[in-house]
């Protein structure tokens, strides 16, 4: 989905992007954040509750579990190696929500093959909730994921916030007006997240990836 322009200049007390980009720590940094916090009771984001630390505390070992055991098809590694133009990649996401958690380390695989091209940072969503809101039709559902154009700090693309089958199965969740308990939506959505092993987020990753490439090389050639 293209994102460019927005209206972030007017807010967030004049904070820019890459004041915002350069506040956000690197994947290795977030865990140990995470790590520490919990080990004090805590999570990411404003508003604490036991409710958040226990999916926190869940979120750890799935995270734990997928940077064992995602790995990337060959054509994924061959599209992020290929990249001809850097990019900053910007995630919003928070430790308590299981979506973040089951797609973030793959995100950190791709940008990682990247050689060094994407540059990952993550922030909470509380961090700068006008960024969010300017770049996503004023929706704060995460995990957000925006490419940024390292020249010119636009937001060229962005995607979240998780993949479409996991949309589909929320909004079967909300069109059911309570038949489907919460607890049994969690668990059809995370044992999707389990079958799909990763392929259909990297899919949808490396594809939205291709998109931007393109966006910011027709603004480099505009400029030529």
């Amino acid at each position: 989905m293209a994102v460019r322009g927005g209206t972030w200049n007017n807010m967030e007390n004049n904070m820019n992007i890459r004041a915002i980009f350069n506040s956000g720590l690197s994947y290795p940094e977030y865990r140990k954040m995470v790590d520490a916090l919990i080990a004090e009771g805590k999570t990411t984001g404003n508003t604490q509750s036991v409710e958040k630390v226990e999916f926190t505390k869940l979120n750890i070992q799935r995270m734990n579990r997928l940077d064992k055991t995602i790995h990337l098809p060959e054509y994924a590694v061959q599209e992020m190696e290929n990249l001809a133009e850097p990019m900053l990649w910007l995630l919003i996401g928070d430790a308590w929500c299981g979506d973040t958690a089951q797609t973030l380390p793959i995100i950190y695989k791709l940008a990682e093959a990247s050689e060094g091209e994407i540059d990952l940072r993550i922030i909470s969503r509380d961090s700068y909730p006008g960024f969010i809101q300017a770049y996503s039709g004023g929706s704060k559902s995460i995990p957000k994921l925006f490419a940024i154009d390292p020249q010119t700090l636009e937001v060229i693309c962005s995607w979240g916030s998780r993949p479409k089958p996991a949309r589909e199965i929320m909004h079967k969740w909300k069109a059911s007006q309570g038949a489907i308990t919460h607890d049994d939506f969690e668990k059809e959505l995370h044992l999707w997240y389990a079958r799909d092993k990763g392929l259909t987020t990297i899919n949808e990753l490396v594809n939205q990836l291709v998109n931007c490439e393109k966006k910011i090389g027709a603004t480099l050639l505009a400029k030529v």
